[in-house]
């Protein structure tokens, strides 16, 4: 996998990941899952790929020269 997710990207996915995830404890009955979807955001800023990125052939990760 080669890293497609910049450093800016990547710091807002992992804010919004977290705050997103916290809907399970804020959020009371069924609706609270819907913080799960946090996961996603979270994930793939910290481990610097987006797999929705890589099919549209988007980078945001600046080239290191």
């Amino acid at each position: 996998m080669k890293q497609n997710v910049g450093n800016v990207d990547r710091w807002i996915r992992i804010v919004l990941g977290v705050a997103i995830l916290s809907l399970l404890v804020f959020l009371n009955g069924p609706i609270r899952w819907i913080g799960l979807v946090g996961l996603i955001p979270l994930v793939t800023g910290i481990i610097n790929f987006c797999p929705i990125y890589a099919l549209l052939g988007i980078s945001t990760k600046k080239d290191n020269k």
